[in-house]
């Protein structure tokens, strides 16, 4: 850290993992607050399938970017960029240490490295590939981008509709790959940076994912997602947890089979995640039943804060 940088200590890992937790646990102990950089969990209208931290948790340290927005607003990467510097820019005039935490990796790095500048794509681009979405299949345009961009397909969520006609519409534009504009050098920022992962072996944290889906069901997941069936075609809403209860009311699964595709997706997911962060060279990992007091003494020292 240095003398002169306020610092962001930035929690990552995959879903389920506890980084709410840790999160809430390092803020208390700096007395400041946190940034979710989770991109799902902006949105209002969907609180139980996106894990929002609970009423209690909120309670305990003040949130920012929690159910601040609403699925019928658009809202991109570019605009949390644009607003969480801008907020961050606030909180350091008062504090020397913010917290972030999230799995969207995309956004994380939105905000610590700066937004990939991507060129203009003509709208027939766009209309030709939501053509070939309604009339070939979502496989059509996943089999294109492994094809033209592998290395994009490994990071991406390939069940989501609006990722894969973005990646496929800069490369029909351009000739050049999605992966191809993700530069490598990051934008100069006013704070530094303090990674901290969570992990576990993959059989832990598919297990917690399991356990986290059969909670939310209890909590009443299928009611939510039924109470938004309407506007599922929203950009919002093509998230793990929502498309495959959508699909169990279109008929496609029944009630045990969507539950199960939603365990299996969200695994997935979280393999993405882990794809995503680990080639992160700054990122300091500690196993997720790690104590916070050691974690929270790790970045005292590394940072040399007293």
């Amino acid at each position: 850290m240095s003398a002169s940088k306020p610092l962001l200590i930035c929690v990552v890992g995959p879903t389920a993992i506890g980084k709410t937790r840790l999160a809430i646990q390092i803020a208390k102990v700096f007395s400041t607050e946190i940034i979710s950089a989770d991109s799902r969990q902006f949105f209002k209208e969907m609180k139980i399938g996106t894990a929002v931290p609970s009423n209690e948790e909120l309670a305990e340290i003040p949130h920012h970017f929690i159910q601040n927005k609403s699925i019928f607003n658009d809202y991109s990467v570019g605009d949390f960029e644009i607003e969480a510097l801008a907020l961050l820019k606030n909180l350091f005039k008062e504090k020397n240490i913010v917290v972030m935490v999230g799995g969207s990796g995309l956004y994380v790095d939105a905000v610590i490295k700066g937004l990939d500048r991507f060129p203009h794509v003509p709208n027939e681009i766009r209309q030709k590939l939501n053509s070939e979405l309604e009339t070939a299949g979502i496989e059509y345009l996943q089999n294109e981008l492994k094809s033209v961009d592998p290395i994009y397909f490994e990071k991406v969520d390939i069940q989501n509709p609006h990722r894969l006609i973005r990646a496929l519409e800069i490369f029909r534009a351009s000739g050049k790959t999605y992966s191809s504009f993700l530069k490598e050098k990051p934008k100069q920022r006013f704070f530094d940076t303090q990674f901290i992962g969570l992990t576990a072996a993959r059989e832990i944290i598919y297990d917690r994912i399991n356990k986290r889906v059969d909670l939310m069901m209890a909590e009443g997941l299928f009611e939510e997602a039924k109470n938004l069936y309407e506007y599922r075609k929203i950009n919002a809403l093509q998230t793990v947890g929502y498309r495959e209860i959508f699909n169990f009311l279109d008929g496609k699964f029944s009630k045990e089979e969507a539950i199960s595709e939603i365990k299996k997706n969200t695994r997935r997911f979280a393999k993405r995640q882990l794809t995503w962060f680990k080639k992160n060279t700054e990122i300091d990992w500690f196993d997720y039943q790690t104590d916070a007091s050691e974690i929270i003494e790790f970045i005292k020292e590394k940072n040399a804060l007293n």
